[in-house]
């Protein structure tokens, strides 16, 4: 039986201690800029102490049809996979099933004998030590993303076409495994499809497919009934859609095409879901492990996920260097907030927080019980949308 078939419950702003008029606001920021054309729609879902404050949809899910945005429109959140995979390996951790020392080569041979090339090297060299399950859960295995750098490495992801739908799990970890590491394993935090590997972890401790494994043990016991990594027909018309040219006249980056099928379920990137969904996956998260009466983690193993594991350890590349701001670590598949001040958007210590590449973002902020979700596919401005949404929600928290 599926868990919780409703959303959270919805009650008033103010009972939140949220100001109605500041929200407010913020829908007035999104609906000005898709009245300029600036933005397709949006969905924008803040919640407090368990409790929905605000729910809306705004603008245009399908711009080329003229279709109206709804609450339940499926969006492509990329990159917000990778919290959801990474609580996923946690859940295996609990069970005994495996641990985060040990070397990923022990679940995945083809990784035995990495290579790495840093940038401005010529010459590949052995790696030091095996990346354990810890570093591709914190993004410090070595891996990378072919678009955040110019250097041979990632040329070289780009050249194998690394990100494509067309191959499975097993046979995507066996193309990565051929390919040089950008930096020594441990050494450094860079952003990379490492994730995706931990989906092939999943796979190969549980002897079934990611998408199965998800669905069995977490989208299910979560009430989660929209998430998923295909699209099929019937709910094409549900899918949220970017502008077909970008407002702001840059190259526009291609999306994932959901009417084309492809076999690669990617752990990193390849979720679709809605922002009903996802904020019960958050409010599990904010709950410390536990949803409506179903408790798929322990409290701790949770303070651990949210927690900073990087230290002062360095940014590899430039790239990735801008997605974590000052004052900000990461945790096991999330990013984390370490000093109240230094960043450039407001937020507690101990908030954590993640987007997509299409333009999805959340935020949770367990010292104000809050989590906000926005839901849009605007590609190129994603940058300016998280901040705007992170500064605005801010504002309407009166206590």
């Amino acid at each position: 039986m599926m868990h919780g078939l409703h959303p959270l419950p919805e009650t008033r702003p103010a009972d939140l201690g949220l100001c109605p008029l500041r929200l407010q606001r913020l829908l007035d920021a999104l609906q000005s800029d898709i009245d300029r054309a600036r933005l397709p729609g949006a969905v924008v879902l803040v919640a407090r102490h368990g409790q929905v404050a605000l729910f809306e949809h705004l603008g245009l899910r399908a711009p080329l049809r003229g279709e109206p945005m709804t609450r339940d429109t499926l969006f492509r959140i990329y990159s917000m996979t990778k919290p959801i995979v990474s609580a996923a390996v946690l859940m295996l951790v609990e069970q005994g099933r495996v641990q985060l020392e040990d070397p990923l080569s022990r679940w995945l041979p083809a990784f035995d004998r990495l290579e790495v090339l840093p940038a401005g090297a010529s010459e590949r060299v052995a790696a030091e030590c095996a990346p354990t399950v810890h570093d591709l859960l914190r993004h410090t295995a070595g891996f990378t993303y072919e678009f955040l750098g110019s250097a041979e490495v990632h040329r070289a992801y780009a050249q194998a076409r690394i990100g494509s739908r067309e191959r499975d799990n097993a046979a995507f970890c066996d193309a990565l495994a051929a390919l040089p590491l950008l930096v020594q394993p441990g050494t450094a935090w860079e952003y990379s499809r490492a994730t995706d590997v931990l989906g092939r972890l999943i796979e190969v401790v549980s002897g079934e497919s990611l998408g199965a494994w998800l669905a069995a043990h977490v989208f299910e016991p979560l009430g989660m009934k929209d998430t998923r990594f295909d699209v099929p027909e019937d709910l094409l018309p549900r899918l949220a859609e970017p502008f077909p040219k970008d407002p702001d006249g840059a190259p526009m980056m291609l999306v994932t095409d959901y009417r084309r099928p492809g076999v690669l379920e990617s752990g990193g990137g390849g979720l679709v879901s809605t922002a009903r969904d996802y904020a019960r996956f958050l409010q599990f998260l904010l709950n410390r492990g536990a949803l409506d009466g179903v408790r798929l983690l322990g409290p701790q193993i949770v303070d651990w996920m949210t927690a900073d594991h990087l230290g002062h350890l360095p940014r590899a590349s430039a790239g990735s260097a801008m997605l974590l701001p000052p004052g900000h670590g990461f945790g096991l598949g999330v990013a984390v907030r370490t000093a109240p001040g230094l960043a450039p958007t407001p937020g507690s210590v101990g908030m954590y927080y993640w987007g997509g590449l299409a333009g999805t973002s959340f935020f949770v902020d367990p010292a104000l019980q809050l989590q906000a979700i926005l839901m849009i596919q605007a590609p190129n401005q994603r940058e300016h949308y998280r901040a705007l949404f992170r500064n605005m929600v801010y504002a309407a928290v009166l206590d």
